[in-house]
Order: structure tokens, then sequence, then C-alpha cells
């Protein structure tokens, strides 16, 4: 029994571990957005570029969420510079293992 409890948790965390690997989103911390016409602006120019497959621009917390379609790369640079391009300062940026909509309802449940 020890043995099958085993196997499955093992397949589980295969499980868990795939979709996370499968899932690349960049996510930026940005200073100057202080109205919907900034978060719009920003989540147009994602869209724009053919690697981005979602975007979520967290106005209120000063996030930028860019989520890539699956095989898809983006360098951190890249996205930095659009972001700075529009107008608005990078203070962080990272990848996260995250969908742009868990980052989004991550941000609803702090409300």
């Amino acid at each position: 029994m020890k043995h099958l409890i085993a196997i499955v948790f093992a397949a589980l965390s295969l499980t868990v571990g795939n979709a996370y690997a499968a899932t690349q989103t960049i996510k930026a911390q940005v200073n100057g957005m202080v109205c919907a016409f900034c978060a719009q602006g920003i989540e147009k120019k994602m869209l724009s570029l053919s690697q981005t497959k979602e975007v979520y621009v967290d106005l209120k917390n000063g996030v930028v969420a860019v989520e890539l379609k699956e095989g898809q790369t983006l360098t951190h640079d890249a996205v930095k510079g659009v972001i700075t391009d529009a107008g608005y300062e990078v203070a962080k940026i990272q990848t996260v293992p995250e969908t742009a909509k868990q980052i989004r309802a991550a941000a609803q449940a702090k409300k």
C-alpha cells in the first residue's frame, strides 16, 4: 500500500511539474502606471508580440504579466524594452511558473 501511495504522489508531482514547465510567464514590477489608459497601452503592445499568449496588467499593484505561447521564448530585456518604450520604469522582472490567469486570480483574491 505504501508503494502504491508513493507511485500516486510521484505521478501527481510529474503532472504538476509538467504543467508548470509548459507555462512561462514573465512578470514585471512597473512604476509609473497611473490610469487604465496606461494599462491598456502596455497590454496592447505586449499582445502585438508573436510570442505572447496572454497579458495581465494589474494597475493597482504595478504588475505586468506576459504569458508566452507554448514553445516560445522572450527575453527579459525584450519585455523591459517594450515597457520602457511605452514610458514606464521596470523595477523588477522575473520568470514565474504561473499563468497570467493564475496571477490575476491571486491579485483579485487579495482584494
